[in-house]
């Protein structure tokens, strides 16, 4: 067992060697690209707008007033005829301006008598270009990909974006103590990482499938269980057996399927025998102590930053809280606090408990060899899929 890594460098450390793995990225539809970041940067694929379109409901004129109306209506959607002097046309909000259009009437402010309008024109109406030019760059490599900048793709005239892809992940649950279903009972217990860390890995930007498991506590069975998952899985998160018990065989099964450290223990409080390893053809496997909230403090720590770097996103920043109450350090290790979003420490916060866990706006960062005050503004490591 080598000497725990500090907190932040872990998180540090494991978001580096996700970034240095990243696909080289691809055109992706606009779905798998979501959650990503930009591979190369978006550039538009013609003049954003494309045509001259009207900003307003109102009437289109050209020449001196009043202008007497011709028939139909100026829709979007439609190629329009040109008018010419005194003349005007009903027009709608994102219709071509019609060639010849002088200026626009708001609907609001014109008078109609008769066959003619009248009223106080404008310019209200979207230059060609005037929001980018064909080939333009909108966006830089780098960028995360939001709805916004999928609806920006999409009115540039893309159907795809270049993106590094989602990372597949896959859970293996370890323990022979472990059920699946029923309540605890005669020395077993119900597994909640199964059902719970899939979705953790879900909200942290990965592809998931169902956790595989409880494996059976033998070397053979772990060796066979990460062989499997490694198959068809970028990043392999295991529970339980991070420790060197009588049958935690997690580090001797790495070693069987030729994965060296990233990090080996991280000096925090909840969740110390947590680590990170990495295969020879760039696979990851993250190893989550068995206790539920140090499982979490695992996925926070080492799984999410990883999950970033993978798809070329910077790091995840820390959230911050000011705290209601006290909050005692742990000495020379990081204590990670649960705390609800009114800043008070919670009830039921040991590392085997996630009663407290899932009413918790997160964990409040306390530095080693610190503690903090009620009214401290302090970080906030947040869930994946739990909002502050």
């Amino acid at each position: 067992m080598t000497d725990p890594i500090r907190w932040a460098e872990a998180r540090e450390t494991a978001w580096a060697a996700g970034f240095a793995a990243r696909s080289e990225g691809s055109d992706l539809p606009f779905a798998a690209a979501l959650g990503s970041a930009l591979a190369a940067p978006l550039t538009a694929a013609s003049d954003l707008p494309a045509f001259a379109t009207s900003a307003v409901d109102g009437w289109a004129v050209a020449g001196p007033g009043p202008w007497r109306v011709d028939a139909g209506a100026v829709l979007a959607g439609s190629v329009p005829e040109p008018i010419g002097p005194g003349r005007a046309v009903k027009i709608a909000t994102g219709a071509q301006v019609p060639e010849g259009t002088e200026g626009l009437i708001r609907l609001e402010h014109a008078t109609v008598e008769g066959n003619e309008v009248g009223g106080p024109t404008a310019r209200e109406w979207r230059e060609p270009g005037e929001e980018a030019r064909a080939g333009e760059e909108l966006l830089p490599a780098g960028l995360a990909v939001t709805p916004p900048v999928i609806g920006l793709a999409a009115a540039a005239g893309h159907l795809t974006l270049p993106a590094h892809r989602r990372p597949a992940a896959r859970v293996v649950v370890f323990g022979d103590e472990l059920l699946t279903e029923g309540v605890s009972e005669k020395g077993r217990v119900r597994d909640s990482l199964g059902p719970m860390v899939p979705h953790l890995l879900a909200a942290a930007g990965a592809e998931t499938g169902p956790s595989l498991g409880p494996v059976e506590d033998t070397l053979e069975a772990h060796v066979a269980a990460l062989r499997s998952a490694l198959a068809d899985a970028d990043l392999v998160c295991t529970t339980g057996g991070t420790m060197v018990g009588p049958v935690d065989h997690l580090h001797a099964a790495l070693a069987e399927v030729g994965a060296e450290y990233v990090l080996n223990t991280v000096a925090v409080r909840p969740g110390f025998p947590m680590l990170l390893a990495r295969t020879a053809d760039g696979k990851f496997i993250a190893g989550l102590p068995g206790n539920p909230q140090s499982a979490v403090i695992a996925v926070v720590t080492v799984v999410a930053p990883l999950l970033a770097g993978l798809r070329g996103l910077p790091l995840p920043p820390l959230a911050s809280i000011r705290l209601a109450e006290d909050v005692p350090g742990r000495g020379a290790f990081t204590h990670l606090a649960l705390v609800d979003p009114a800043g008070r420490r919670l009830a039921h916060h040991g590392s085997a408990m996630l009663r407290g866990l899932a009413g918790a706006a997160g964990f409040a960062v306390i530095a080693p060899e610190s503690a903090a005050a009620a009214g401290d503004a302090v970080d906030l490591a947040t869930v994946p899929g739990v909002t502050p």
